[in-house]
């Protein structure tokens, strides 16, 4: 995602070329606006996506790995295998927590493959995810779905909390901010009327006043009647205050990736190679000409309410499409070659510090798992292996999470 700063720096660049978006006035911290769109290449990266039209298993072409001198950033590449999955056979003792099933952890192969960069239309879809490394994890309960509309409101009712989009930008945040630009509420996906270039993303993000959880599009949006939905628009230290309420936590990337895979070994997606096996839709993602129009016909042309496909081997819903989902890892780019070279990473919890370098000095953490915007043509990111990566206090309007919980 952009950063506030970010916002500021293109407010000019996003007026021209949207129109229909607010006028600077009103576009404060559309800094906020993220970008998860190479999204989840994201976090400027920003995310979002169309469906991978097969009912036939993709076949992927080689793409050349950049050089040193070609990209400085990339992390270089040695052999890519996919060992298999070591899980743990220990099983915990007593009930399981309300809403959350067992993930028994052990070792697996974290990453992805150059090979899958053919599978998008962005380039460097699978840049940062390389190299394929193993990582051992301990086991943990992790939440069956994420986060819905009804839980977020009992946290909401019994603490008094106030979201990141719902508080008012100070002068004291914004020094350099006009007063008529410090107002409340977050980043918001806008269709476009016609086919752009998938140059700009702020070409169909906007910065909407008063757009926050309870209006996810803005103040005429309702979650009435979506009780059951994704909560959507939290920011980090809304998902942490909730987990610590709660008496749970984010999920550290490793754990989250372990999760996601359901046992399976390298494999694209949560439930194997095909994205539609059987011609049959297995999460919410982006159908149609995008950023134009979501033809829905997996369903949904927006949020999904939770559980709407079938859940991985370990019963997870929703880990491809639907809603990003935040962990508790700071997001660099050279973490997963730096985690490769000392062999089996045990529980690795993420760099010590983030670093983004298409952002210097924003303060992005790992997202996951795609949302109902990603979409082979722009941005493929609900394949298992890839990362996304959103600023700390931006939100919008397919961003969520899930929690886990450490064994007792």
């Amino acid at each position: 995602m952009v950063g506030f700063g970010a916002f500021f720096r293109n407010s000019k660049k996003l007026q021209k070329s949207r129109n229909a978006a607010p006028k600077p006035t009103r576009k404060l911290r559309t800094a906020r606006l993220l970008w998860f769109v190479a999204l989840s290449g994201v976090a400027v990266a920003a995310v979002i996506m169309l469906t991978i039209r097969v009912s036939r298993s993709r076949s992927v072409r080689a793409i050349p790995v950049p050089k040193a001198a070609e990209c400085d950033s990339c992390p270089s590449v040695g052999p890519i295998t996919f060992a298999s999955t070591i899980p743990n056979s220990e099983q915990p003792s007593g009930p399981a927590p309300v809403g959350m099933v067992w993930i028994p952890g052990g070792e697996f192969s974290m990453g992805s493959t150059v090979e899958s960069e053919s599978l998008c239309g962005l380039p460097g879809v699978t840049r940062d995810a390389l190299p394929v490394h193993r990582v051992y994890v301990d086991g943990f309960w992790m939440d069956a779905t994420e986060l819905t509309n009804e839980e977020f409101e009992k946290f909401v009712t019994a603490t008094g909390y106030i979201t990141i989009a719902e508080r008012t930008p100070t002068k004291e945040e914004f020094p350099t901010a006009p007063a008529e630009n410090l107002v409340a509420g977050s980043t918001v996906f806008t269709p476009t009327k016609n086919k752009v270039a998938l140059d700009n993303y702020y070409q169909w993000w906007r910065y909407q006043p008063g757009a926050n959880w309870r209006h996810p599009e803005g103040p005429q949006s309702t979650i009435k009647g979506k009780e059951k939905y994704p909560v959507v628009q939290i920011a980090y230290d809304d998902a942490v205050a909730y987990a610590k309420w709660a008496g749970k936590r984010l999920p550290t990337e490793a754990e989250w990736e372990f999760a996601a895979r359901g046992g399976l070994t390298g494999k694209l997606y949560p439930w194997g190679d095909d994205f539609r096996p059987r011609n049959r839709a297995m999460a919410n993602t982006y159908q149609g000409k995008f950023p134009v129009k979501d033809t829905g016909a997996d369903g949904f042309a927006n949020l999904a309410q939770v559980a709407s496909f079938v859940p991985n081997g370990y019963g997870l819903y929703d880990v491809a499409g639907n809603a990003w989902e935040w962990t508790s890892d700071w997001y660099r780019p050279d973490y997963y070659a730096e985690l490769g070279k000392g062999g089996v990473a045990r529980n690795p919890k993420g760099p010590e510090s983030p670093n983004d370098p298409s952002e210097p000095g924003s303060s992005k953490r790992v997202q996951r798992g795609g949302s109902f915007l990603c979409t082979d043509e722009y941005c493929s990111r609900y394949m298992v292996g890839t990362r996304g990566k959103g600023e700390v206090s931006t939100a919008s309007n397919h961003l969520g999470a899930r929690f886990v919980m450490d064994r007792k």
